[in-house]
């Protein structure tokens, strides 16, 4: 991958020096990275040149050229350097591109929005005697989110399907998580959302656990899964279903 290779030779020399290294099958990447001091008020740009997870050569703007980490590479940085004032000014006009994209961060890369959770009963389709509890994690940003079901304090993995992570089309994301489980007298379900909403780096012991309202509305929500139980089945005492969910912030 050679950004602005139009000279025949240059082109052939680079693929007579991909070649070198043996393999037919092989991966280059061009990865581009902006880092900043104070804001903008030091920007550098980078752009590194790898082949098959080796660096062989990059872009400084703080230096203004390009510099071989690599002997098969020096021939080429070289070249970059002396022969190539188009890519050259492409890649100082870069430092400009990493001002922008410092501006548009608060609406990408910083962007973070809490999930919305609520649970309920759903009657399974395929076992008759058994009810799905279904857990809804909505309107979240970043994708990133671990949703687990716990039955008296343990968790439950051979019971549970999930969906995948699913884009609503608004810079946010859904997950439904369902946990098929017969509930009995005294059983205690707990839906635990875990979300990184936190920006990089932020402390870990800043995070805080949400409870309470949720808990009433699931509760609300399972004293109707209770007279539903009650009606279905016929029976003199009602499952006591304490739920709780909880929502950690890192």
């Amino acid at each position: 991958l050679l950004t602005g290779c139009n000279w025949e030779a240059q082109c052939q020399h680079w693929v007579e020096s991909c070649l070198a290294w043996g393999p037919t099958f092989f991966q280059e990447m061009l990865v581009s990275e902006c880092q900043y001091l104070n804001g903008t008020e030091q920007v550098r740009f980078l752009q590194r040149l790898i082949h098959n997870r080796q660096q062989l050569a990059h872009y400084d703007s703080d230096l203004k050229r390009f510099v071989a980490d690599t002997e098969l590479l020096k021939p080429d940085a070289d070249y970059w350097n002396s022969h190539q004032p188009e890519i050259m000014e492409q890649r100082r006009a870069a430092v400009d591109n990493c001002r922008h994209n410092y501006i548009m961060a608060s609406f990408t890369v910083d962007r973070r929005v809490e999930p919305k959770v609520r649970v309920s009963p759903m009657q399974s389709s395929s076992l008759p005697q058994t009810d799905r509890l279904a857990c809804y994690v909505t309107g979240f940003y970043p994708a990133e989110i671990q949703v687990k079901w716990f039955k008296n304090g343990q968790e439950e993995t051979k019971h549970v399907v999930s969906t995948d992570v699913i884009q609503n089309g608004d810079w946010t994301y859904q997950v439904l998580v369902m946990l098929e489980s017969t509930p009995q007298h005294g059983d205690t379900y707990e839906c635990h959302v875990q979300h990184w909403p936190m920006s990089p780096g932020a402390d870990a012991a800043r995070g805080k656990m949400l409870t309470g309202v949720g808990g009433l509305v699931l509760g609300l929500i399972f004293l109707a899964l209770g007279l539903f139980l009650y009606v279905r089945r016929k029976v003199s005492v009602l499952p006591k279903i304490q739920p709780k969910i909880t929502l950690v912030q890192l």
